[in-house]
């Protein structure tokens, strides 16, 4: 299996894993200039924005620790976009969350990290 292919079956499983927990998918795998968002989601009042990290093992460190301050930066300026291209107001609730998935163990932290500019 490629690393791609991987990386989908993460993003499906962890998709499958919010939507058990009535986490609305909004979208999957958005893109643009600045980047990427794994899943779009909502999340009762709040509009979600979730990274999703998969290791094999924690052999090589946490999932979770692999969404750096930069990566971080990375999916706020992919956020802010998305909110501009579909006219979100200011005042929606916004959430940044990650979920690490280890082997077939997943971890879900909601509101990982703040708005980084």
């Amino acid at each position: 299996m490629n690393k791609r292919s991987v990386g989908t079956a993460g993003e499906n499983l962890a998709a499958a894993y919010l939507k058990d927990r009535g986490v609305r998918i909004l979208e999957t795998n958005f893109r643009c200039r600045n980047g990427e968002i794994d899943l779009v989601c909502e999340d009762g009042d709040y509009l979600v924005f979730t990274e999703v990290k998969y290791r094999k093992t924690d052999k090589n460190g946490s999932p979770l620790a692999a969404v750096t301050i930069q990566k971080q930066r990375t999916i706020c300026r992919v956020a802010d976009f998305y909110r501009v291209r579909y006219g979100i107001p200011l005042s929606r609730g916004i959430r940044y969350d990650v979920i690490g998935i280890c082997g077939s163990e997943v971890t879900w932290i909601k509101n990982a990290f703040p708005h980084r500019g």
